[in-house]
């Protein structure tokens, strides 16, 4: 009896290995062929805040919760492998305790990440671009550092980027004056005023009037008044005039300390200067005047640099609007711009001398549409090159649209109005450019 029993024993044990061994071969071909493989885990590290990003070699269907007492975060990715264990050893931050895997179901890989606070994760995935292939992105916020980054922020005291406008001429010195009798200080004004009210209601920039009403004011006075304000860049507003009445178009001006780039250019500066010939000191504490010279010149020259920057961006913008006069940035000895550490530029509106240019600068919609011109060229210029401390400078991360996307959806997932991601990513309207990378604010 014992006998038969083990030969029956025996005998199942055979069909049943048999049996798992058939099993076992369509199994590994369906695996290797239809499952997701995780290439790779990278982690990246911020004070309130840690980004996950698996390399995939595919897409993937994938789905995430939270659990609670402890906090945990669980993400199940659907017929997926992870190829390369050791990777998890390095994931580790200040949001993260602990990482387990396991599979689910037979076919899923599901990850647990161990939590040292409550967290609402954010995550997208990403299609191949470029050498990078199919990427999931989950970020795992953490409120509580969020609020201390406020926090030190505050103690920053993040600032705005303070932009002074400098409404050309007034008081007895009217300018340029048109066919119809407009007057150039007049007209600066105005536009001068609606350019500080689009500053001022967009996040992160305030403008500042050089002058506010119908007075005159020595070009020294303007440099120092700029710096007073401690001005991170200055517009000198004008309108042009010129014996020819056909003459017509906006022009964005720079200083130049070695020559002007055109006779036209030399001419406006000599009669811009012209009003103001005891243009003075700038501020350069030295005895010798040889010395002062070349220490002003030096410190021009990083802002004539910013200032051409700056101008390209204004003039693409302005061409938007209406004609341009010249295509490039030119330079003359403009001594309203010589404001030692501040970039600054001197724009032509327009020609007053041009009856149909003189109706448009008297336009009120006109004006609206200079100002909202000019604000976007300086934000297209300050969203690459914010000054440092400022709110504009605080961008620490990017993302990349998807199709599907839209600003409101985007700014949820951040938590943030949808104000504060146009002003950073200078946008003109709310459509989005697949593959297009968006600042995003931490503050």
């Amino acid at each position: 009896m014992e006998k038969q029993r083990r030969k029956f024993l025996s005998q199942l044990t055979s069909r049943l290995a048999g049996l798992g061994t058939l099993a076992a071969a369509p199994i590994l071909s369906q695996a290797a062929s239809s499952y997701t493989q995780v290439q790779n885990i990278r982690i990246s590290r911020e004070p309130n805040k840690t980004r996950l990003v698996f390399d995939l070699d595919g897409a993937v269907d994938y789905s995430l919760f939270t659990m609670h007492k402890p906090e945990r975060l669980v993400i199940d990715l659907k017929q997926t492998r992870l190829m390369n264990a050791g990777v998890l050893e390095e994931l580790h931050s200040a949001q993260l305790k602990g990482i387990r895997t396991g599979v689910r179901k037979l076919h899923d890989l599901r990850i647990v990440l161990d939590l040292k606070s409550r967290t609402t994760p954010n995550s997208f995935l990403l299609e191949p671009k470029g050498r990078n292939g199919y990427r999931l992105v989950i970020d795992v916020k953490d409120p509580l550092g969020a609020a201390k980054q406020k926090t030190t922020a505050r103690r920053k005291k993040l600032r705005d980027v303070i932009v002074a406008i400098d409404a050309g001429h007034g008081g007895n010195d009217p300018g340029a004056t048109g066919r119809l009798g407009t007057h150039e200080k007049n007209i600066t004004l105005q536009i001068a005023r609606r350019l500080k009210k689009v500053i001022d209601k967009t996040k992160g920039m305030k403008g500042e009037l050089i002058r506010g009403s119908d007075r005159f004011m020595r070009l020294h006075d303007r440099i120092k008044r700029a710096h007073k304000l401690n001005a991170d860049l200055m517009i000198s507003i004008h309108a042009d005039s010129f014996p020819d009445v056909r003459a017509r178009g906006a022009s964005v001006y720079a200083l130049s300390v070695s020559g002007a780039s055109s006779e036209f250019a030399r001419l406006l500066a000599e009669k811009e200067n012209k009003v103001d010939l005891l243009f003075g000191d700038v501020n350069i504490n030295h005895q010798d005047e040889m010395v002062r010279q070349v220490l002003l010149d030096l410190s021009l020259t990083g802002t004539i640099e910013s200032s051409l920057d700056i101008g390209d961006e204004i003039l693409k913008e302005l061409g938007r609007v209406g004609r341009v006069h010249k295509k490039k940035v030119q330079q003359a000895g403009f001594a309203v711009l010589k404001a030692p550490n501040i970039p600054a530029i001197l724009l032509e509106t327009a020609f007053i001398s041009n009856p149909k240019e003189e109706r448009k600068l008297r336009s009120s919609a006109h004006q609206s549409k200079l100002a909202k011109a000019i604000l976007r060229g300086v934000n297209d210029y300050f969203v690459r090159k914010a000054p440092p401390g400022t709110w504009l400078s605080e961008a620490q991360e990017h993302y990349t649209i998807k199709k599907g996307d839209t600003l409101a959806q985007i700014s949820d997932r951040f938590g943030m109005p949808v104000s504060h991601l146009r002003t950073r990513n200078s946008l003109r309207s709310d459509d989005l450019r697949v593959g297009k990378k968006l600042y995003i604010p931490v503050s």
